[in-house]
């Protein structure tokens, strides 16, 4: 068994070859490609019997009738969403789409509430101001969050971590989503959208990007937010219309906004642009705003979660091979399936 795994990263073959080694020694060989999977680069996997992708990589008809020409039946998803996979046309072609539904939940969650906390008490801009000098904590005000109301948009696993570690701080618990169950009433109340956009200090978003969620922060939903508040998004960069956002702040509805993902990072993410002129205009318009954070789709990335991807990505690769039933599978028999810790289930 050959694999193809495309945008790999040094921490990608660190972990894959470390897991493998140690648990699936005579799976499979593995091939690395920097370049992202693309109607371009798929002859890259010409001869492999399996590939292995990420977030950016395009998986649409045309690149999936490529794989299967090729003689690929097998695709693993070292991640949760699957908005870039065409899998009507995976189902057709009748391939194994396998993805990793959860890895350290806590590490994601962790991560909005480091971008929530650095947004709120503007601790990116005192670092830069102490390096050169500057002790003036003028312009520095921020909020105690004890005692807030955040809203949490999406309560799977992440949100109900996101929700544990809020809970702690002593803030009021909002949560909007239409397939919750009753584990998160235990921190805070389920809410229409309107009800949790009115009424919280912050909003972050855990959802995923479907048909019904992309752009669901627009500018609809933006007039209607607590003016002031704050806006986090470590789930998917489509579910927020960000030229709306754009508006939001400048106009001061919104008090400030973090991103770790951005509707069109396909082309920026997980690469080097420092020595180029980067020409996403909306991008640039956003990073000049003072209060607004962006990082680089980060949130997942612990050792933790990385040796999850890693086990659960090869165990599905096994689970193929050896023609056993996969609990992760997105396609299995002749249905296209939608687990609840993504979007609710449909067969």
């Amino acid at each position: 068994m050959k694999l193809a795994v495309f945008s790999a990263k040094s921490y990608d073959r660190t972990y894959l070859d470390q897991v493998r080694d140690q648990h699936f020694a005579s799976l499979c060989t593995i091939d690395y490609h920097a370049f992202s999977l693309s109607e371009e680069t798929v002859p890259l996997a010409r001869g492999c019997d399996a590939v292995c992708v990420f977030v950016n990589d395009n998986l649409d008809e045309p690149v999936l009738k490529a794989l299967h020409a090729y003689g690929i039946r097998a695709i693993l998803l070292r991640c949760a969403g699957f908005n870039h996979v065409n899998l009507a046309t995976a189902e057709e072609l009748g391939l194994f789409v396998a993805n990793v539904p959860a890895y350290s939940p806590e590490a994601v969650a962790e991560f909005a509430v480091a971008l929530i906390q650095t947004l709120n008490r503007k601790t990116h801009r005192a670092y830069n101001r102490v390096r050169e000098g500057n002790f003036n904590i003028e312009g520095l005000l921020g909020n105690t969050l004890h005692g807030k109301t955040v809203g949490i948009v999406g309560v799977g696993r992440i949100g109900l971590a996101a929700a544990r570690i809020f809970h702690g701080f002593g803030c009021r618990l909002l949560a909007h989503d239409p397939f919750a169950g009753d584990e998160f009433r235990q921190y805070g109340t389920l809410v229409d959208l309107e009800t949790l956009l009115k009424e919280s200090h912050i909003v972050s978003l855990h959802c995923p990007l479907t048909d019904s969620t992309k752009h669901l922060i627009n500018e609809e939903t933006l007039a209607k937010i607590r003016p002031g508040s704050l806006l986090v998004n470590t789930s998917r960069g489509g579910l927020i219309d960000t030229t709306a956002v754009v508006q939001a702040l400048k106009t001061q509805q919104l008090g400030g906004l973090a991103l770790d993902v951005y509707e069109a990072e396909g082309e920026l993410f997980y690469n080097d642009h420092s020595g180029e002129i980067i020409e996403d205009d909306v991008l640039m318009r956003l990073m000049t705003f003072h209060n607004v954070l962006i990082c680089g789709h980060q949130g997942f990335f612990t050792r933790e979660a990385l040796s999850e991807i890693a086990e659960v990505t090869l165990g599905n690769l096994s689970d193929f091979v050896a023609a056993r039933s996969c609990k992760n599978s997105l396609v299995t028999e002749g249905h296209v399936l939608v687990r609840r810790d993504t979007e609710p289930v449909r067969l």
